[in-house]
C-alpha cells in the first residue's frame, strides 16, 4: 500500500491531488484539513488547523501512524495561506505569525516527524513534497509573508535533501511551484487594491483570458512524477514544466 498525507486536502490543488491519488488501486490517503470534503473507503480525515500550532503539537503524532504494510510513504505539504495582501509597513503583526506558521512552521514540523517516524523503513521509496511557489524566487509587492515563508520552505527542502543525501537514505525531498491554479486563492488575489499590489490587472487578466490552470492537470502531472523513481540529478526545487 502507499500511503500519502496531504495537507490541505479539502480544496484546490489538495483536494485535486487527494482525488487523483485515489484513483490508482493500492493507495490511501490521509488528508488534513479543517474540513472534510472527500468521501472514499480509501480517505480518513485528520481534522486541524495548521495556523493553530498548540493544535498541531498535540496532534501531530495521529499523522504518522506505524505503516508495516506499506510499500512506499508520501508526505504531501500542500496548504498555504497568501494572508492579507498589502506593504510591510502597513499590516498588522499577527499577519506574519499566520502566514510563517502556516506556510513554514507547520510544514517543517510534518517534514521532522515524517523523518523520524519512517527512517527505519529505508527498503520502500519515501517523498516528502513540498508545494511551494514562483513568489518565492522573486520580490511580489503586496505579498512579502507568502514570498518569504515559500522562499524559506524552498530552504529547508534542499536542506534536508543534503542531510538525508549525506546518510544515503532512500528519501526525496522536492518542492514545487505548480504555476497559476485556478483556486480561492487567485480569486483573494483579484480583489486586492492596486495601491496594495501592483499586480493585480495581470492577475485579473489571467482569469478573464482563461490561462489559469485547473487544479486537477496539475494534480495528474504530480501524482504520475510521485510514482517514478527519483532522477538522479534531479533539482531539488522544481517548476510544473520539471516534472
Amino acid at each position: 500500500m502507499h500511503y500519502y498525507i496531504i495537507t490541505g486536502a479539502s480544496r484546490g490543488l489538495g483536494k485535486a491531488l487527494a482525488e487523483e491519488v485515489l484513483k490508482q488501486p493500492d493507495t490511501s490517503v490521509l488528508g488534513v484539513s479543517r474540513h472534510a470534503t472527500i468521501t472514499h473507503e480509501r480517505y480518513q480525515h485528520q481534522p486541524l488547523d495548521l495556523s493553530d500550532m498548540l493544535a498541531v503539537q498535540n496532534n501531530l503524532y495521529k499523522l504518522f501512524p506505524a505503516r508495516s504494510d506499506a510499500t512506499a510513504l508520501t508526505l504531501i505539504n500542500n496548504a498555504g495561506v497568501l494572508g492579507e495582501i498589502g506593504y510591510i509597513g502597513e499590516l498588522p503583526n499577527e499577519h506574519f505569525e499566520f502566514v510563517f506558521d502556516v506556510n513554514v512552521v507547520a510544514p517543517a514540523m510534518l517534514m521532522n516527524m515524517f523523518l523520524s517516524a519512517y527512517a527505519s523503513q529505508t527498503n520502500i521509496p519515501r517523498t516528502v513534497l513540498n508545494i511551494s511557489s514562483g513568489a518565492a524566487q522573486r520580490p511580489v509587492d503586496g505579498w512579502g509573508a507568502y514570498s518569504a515563508s515559500k522562499a524559506a520552505l524552498d530552504a529547508l527542502t534542499r536542506t534536508a535533501q543534503k542531510e538525508q543525501d549525506l546518510r544515503n537514505s532512500n528519501i526525496r525531498l522536492r518542492s514545487l511551484a505548480p504555476g497559476v491554479l485556478d483556486t480561492s486563492m487567485q480569486e483573494h488575489i483579484r480583489t486586492a487594491e492596486e495601491h496594495r499590489f501592483s499586480e493585480v490587472t495581470r492577475f485579473v487578466g489571467l482569469h478573464a483570458d482563461r490561462q489559469l490552470v485547473e487544479p486537477s492537470v496539475i494534480a495528474e502531472k504530480v501524482v504520475a512524477w510521485l510514482s517514478q523513481p527519483a532522477m538522479i540529478n534531479e533539482t531539488i526545487v522544481l517548476k510544473a514544466a520539471d516534472i
